[in-house]
């Protein structure tokens, strides 16, 4: 009885199991691109969204540092410990294996006794800034998948800004400020990702959690991309479905996580101290011993495979795509528009593939070379008699053949026949649908899940909003492709930190954030300032009695204030506020 018991809990075991080969995509991993299926007409492919596997991404990172001459060694130095400026017994010296501590020992395999480092030269020219930017550069297109880990063998920096960039290092965003005083060092009030929520997952922040003085034992600094997942898919990841969903709709949110570089740079070392001890220089560096970034080539959900060819990380593309990305259709695929992949519906997503063109085979058919008297087959008369044709070597059983093959799916009752391919296509399609026969849905429509191909009501208006989104054309979920700072199906609503005008999402004249309205005015509606009567300006950051031509006095009350921190960002914010027309 339990033998039985146990054969049949086995074979249960081994069905699913095989079921779950065809769609890994339950777990979340997108790991197939297509698979064989039984249907009445035999074997045919199933196609479904794929991505390759995370990897650490460090082994195919190209590392370059500014200034050049930043490492260590060369001419050989002696540096002390941050803890004793009295024991400097450590040398650095570039002409010896042993002592050398170029940059790809922060690449290396950890867990060497004794570890491995990059170090940088000493603080000896202070009070001049020791800057240092170490850039990581992969030439192609990546997305992070878990946190950024960098392991510093001195003290971890005082100031630091971790840095992106999106197009191969011409432009850099900030990802995360660090510092022991954020205030003091980049004018931002400190917070963690913990303070962060939904909306304001995208805001770039100030953390004092990673720069705390030199007696602590944790030498890491993070980049959280869990944490950062979490606000989506639960505290363990666990609904992923959610992520998901949020990634394939959220344009901004998706760019957040892909990066092409990353930048970190060094603003000022551990120092231990408020001042600097200008006699123990030596005790000053910085010196790190591995540096993890997680992540996966970008695909665009058309590939599971990412190869290294010519020191270039390359896509290896499925559904018909091509590109290093594949971001575009390959030649003769391209019988309508490119189309990342979806992740939905989970769990299999959709595949977006590019499908033949209807030139595909040899030159563009030319349509003065349609045979005669069959350009027009009437499918709605099927019992009108061909009239003659021109050409003596096309027979009465063609006629029919191609009559036949007049597939339309009741969107027209007319068809051509075309020498060159020799195949029937649909004229004049109905009800918005195009195609060979008139399968697909005209630009500006997506397919109605719902319906049939042969119902009138199989294409749907994709109603993108016209002030949101790009253009009129949607995805075949309906979701429109939208202008910065929009989001939404069809890009009619506003993320966080922009507000609805006239003519779309315009950035907040003001909020509660960053775009504070100063000296004690009020933000109303995120669209103006309401300024106390002394003050003036889009964020009353003027004294009225400045516009008067003696200016202000002291006896005026309104002599000039002291600026706070905030306002040390103001002429950088309106001026953007300027370019952007607002």
């Amino acid at each position: 009885m339990y033998l039985s018991r146990f054969l049949s809990l086995h074979a249960l075991w081994v069905t699913v199991s095989s079921v779950m080969q065809h769609y890994p995509s339950v777990w979340g991993h997108y790991d197939v691109c297509k698979t064989q299926i039984y249907t009445e007409e035999g074997k045919v492919w199933d196609y479904m969204a794929c991505q390759p596997e995370a990897r650490d991404m460090i082994k195919y990172v190209k590392v370059t540092l500014d200034p050049p001459d930043i490492t260590c060694g060369d001419p050989p130095e002696t540096f002390c410990a941050m803890g004793n400026p009295y024991m400097c017994n450590n040398e650095c010296d570039a002409s010896t294996q042993e002592l050398a501590h170029p940059p790809e020992l922060m690449f290396d395999l950890e867990g060497r006794h004794p570890s491995t480092f990059w170090q940088s030269t000493t603080w000896k020219d202070y009070p001049k800034p020791l800057h240092v930017n170490i850039t990581l550069s992969w030439n192609k297109t990546i997305e992070l998948t878990d946190n950024i880990v960098i392991t510093f063998e001195s003290g971890r920096p005082d100031q630091m800004i971790l840095e992106k960039s999106l197009d191969y290092g011409r432009t850099w965003q900030p990802y995360q400020y660090y510092a022991t005083d954020c205030l003091d060092a980049f004018h931002m009030d400190p917070k963690s990702v913990r303070d962060l929520s939904q909306h304001t997952v995208l805001e770039i922040i100030c953390t004092e959690e990673y720069s705390t003085g030199y007696m602590t034992n944790s030498k890491i600094i993070h980049f959280e991309i869990k944490d950062r997942f979490a606000f989506f898919a639960g505290p363990r990841l666990h609904n992923m479905a959610s992520l998901y969903g949020q990634l394939d709709t959220t344009k901004k949110l998706r760019d957040f996580f892909t990066i092409t570089d990353l930048r970190i740079r060094l603003l000022r070392p551990a120092t231990g101290e408020i001042y600097v001890d200008e006699q123990h220089l030596a005790r000053y560096f910085y010196a790190i011993s591995d540096i993890r970034v997680y992540g996966r080539c970008k695909c665009n959900l058309h590939a599971t495979g990412c190869k290294e060819e010519n020191k270039r990380l390359l896509c290896e593309c499925e559904h018909n795509t091509t590109g290093p990305d594949c971001g575009k259709c390959k030649k003769n695929y391209q019988g309508r528009p490119w189309s990342p992949g979806s992740y939905l519906p989970i769990p299999k997503g959709t595949a977006n593939i590019c499908i033949p063109s209807i030139s595909s085979i040899g030159n563009p058919p030319k349509f003065d070379r349609i045979w005669p008297n069959i350009s027009s087959l009437e499918v709605s008369k099927p019992n009108q008699v061909a009239p003659k044709l021109a050409m003596s070597t096309v027979s009465s059983v063609q006629v029919a053949n191609h009559k036949r093959d007049c597939e339309c799916f009741g969107h027209s009752n007319r068809c051509s026949y075309i020498e060159l391919l020799n195949t029937v296509i649909c004229v004049s399609c109905k009800h918005n649908t195009r195609g060979q026969h008139c399968e697909l849905c005209r630009l500006g429509y997506f397919r109605n899940a719902s319906a049939e191909l042969d119902d009138e009501n199989v294409c749907i208006d994709c109603y993108c909003n016209p002030f949101g989104s790009v253009h009129d054309r949607c995805n075949d979920r309906g979701f429109c492709e939208c202008k910065e700072g929009t989001s939404g199906p069809k890009c009619d609503k506003c993320l966080p930190g922009y507000i609805w005008h006239s003519l779309g999402c315009q950035p907040n004249v003001c909020d509660n954030e960053l775009l504070h309205c100063q000296n004690g005015g009020t933000c109303i509606n995120n669209v103006r300032c309401q300024c106390p009567p002394a003050y003036t300006g889009i964020l009353c950051e003027k004294l009225r009695c400045e516009r008067d031509p003696g200016g202000c006095s002291h006896s005026s009350g309104q002599g000039p204030a002291a600026l706070g921190p905030g306002l040390l960002l103001l002429p950088g914010l309106l001026m953007a506020w300027e370019l952007c027309g607002c």
